[in-house]
């Protein structure tokens, strides 16, 4: 599915929701935040991090929650099981993604159970320190947010972490900046504008060669530790995973204070984004 702007859904199943303004025909039926009230046709499955989980606004306890003032019902994310705590009704799973973490509650079923002592049905084991995917709704009780999960399994593809982080990023870009096209444009005419005005340097474009980065995208106006910080990212060797502040810091020869400083920009910029924690950073693509 093409949500319209360049970005492209999940093979992971988690479909963004952002098609036809995120509706999803046959989605389950059921209310956000305690609403009370059918949303049945109008659910939409968003991938999110933990940290838009958070920071979700609710203007009043029976509204839905939003990210970036767009309504969301359903929810997807990955994280690393941190802890888990059986009670008599339910499991309730802390999950990080790097980002926070929050409570994952799945209510127990007493026939599935029942049907798991006979061995007639089996479950993906779920363990501490091991990273799961979670299909869910945000709640919100005394003041506290957790996740309803529907469904919550063990993430075998380690790869599938870093689609799943990507995608959430496209979304996020998708509602606060628009679609690729428009992104691209604005970019080439920052780009436009600092070449006219001589901007740009050795090792960043030449000398009044404007801010294009060695042939990598136009970059908009930011500090030369960060483009610093962005060269070396581009053309370092790494992992998927990307690379560490410490590794960016002796291969740039700066010191790790001004690298995280340059980080923020970036992050702030939407160029790189964290991958298997909040220190360690890899390009983003667009």
């Amino acid at each position: 599915m093409d949500y319209g702007g360049g970005y492209s859904t999940t093979s992971y199943g988690a479909q963004g929701g952002m098609a036809g303004g995120g509706y999803m025909g046959g989605s389950q039926q059921g209310s956000q935040g305690g609403a009370g009230k059918g949303t049945y046709g109008e659910d939409t499955l968003r991938p999110v991090t933990i940290k838009q989980v958070l920071d979700a606004t609710q203007p009043h306890p029976d509204a839905d929650f939003s990210i970036d003032d767009v309504k969301i019902t359903q929810i997807s994310f990955v994280g690393q099981i941190r802890n888990i705590s059986t009670q008599t009704t339910n499991i309730t799973y802390k999950l990080d993604d790097g980002t926070g973490t929050v409570e994952v509650k799945q209510w127990i079923d007493a026939d599935a159970n029942s049907m798991d002592t006979d061995g007639t049905t089996s479950k993906p084991k779920l363990v501490e320190n091991e990273w799961a995917r979670v299909w869910g709704r945000l709640k919100a009780f005394n003041n506290k947010r957790h996740v309803a999960a529907h469904v919550i399994r063990p993430i075998v593809d380690k790869m599938e972490i870093q689609y799943h982080l990507l995608e959430s990023t496209y979304v996020h870009l998708y509602f606060t900046k628009g679609d690729l096209s428009t992104i691209k444009q604005e970019n080439a005419a920052t780009n436009g504008n600092e070449a006219q005005a001589g901007y740009g340097g050795a090792g960043y474009g030449g000398a009044g060669g404007g801010n294009t980065n060695m042939g990598g995208p136009a970059l908009p106006s930011i500090s030369v530790a960060a483009k610093r910080v962005y060269q070396t990212m581009r053309t370092a060797p790494q992992t998927n995973e990307g690379l560490h502040v410490q590794n960016i810091a002796s291969i740039a020869g700066m010191n790790v204070a001004d690298v995280h400083k340059a980080g923020d920009e970036l992050l702030g910029h939407s160029l790189i984004f964290t991958t298997v924690d909040d220190e360690t950073w890899a390009v983003l693509e667009v």
